[in-house]
């Protein structure tokens, strides 16, 4: 009689064991289709997000061309205002020269 218990009671402790067993490995399922689940969320998000970020570089590459474009009418203004010798580098180097002779000289060590 008490093996019967023993038995009855062995096979009840594993029969709960394998239950657990069993419940574990489903929770554990779960979180990994879970996290599965919350990578593809993150990644559906950044792809809605590539149309806004073409629209700003567009946006940004307008700005620049307007920039750029301002910057070059300027220069030919500049260029045709100015008469030749005051931008043409012969003129330029021997103010240079001039400016770096009067940097003050390095103190020997």
């Amino acid at each position: 009689m008490t093996a019967v218990i023993i038995l009855v009671a062995i096979a009840v402790v594993l029969i709960v064991f394998i239950i657990a067993l069993y419940n574990k490995l489903v929770k554990l399922r779960n979180m990994v289709d879970n996290a599965w689940a919350q990578i593809d969320v993150q990644l559906q998000r950044r792809l809605d997000l590539i149309p806004n970020v073409v629209e700003t570089v567009k946006g940004y590459a307008q700005h620049e061309s307007t920039t750029l474009d301002a910057v070059r009418l300027a220069r030919l203004w500049r260029a045709q205002a100015l008469p030749r010798a005051a931008w043409e580098p012969t003129t330029t180097l021997p103010r240079l020269s001039k400016a770096c002779s009067r940097w003050p000289k390095p103190i020997p060590t």
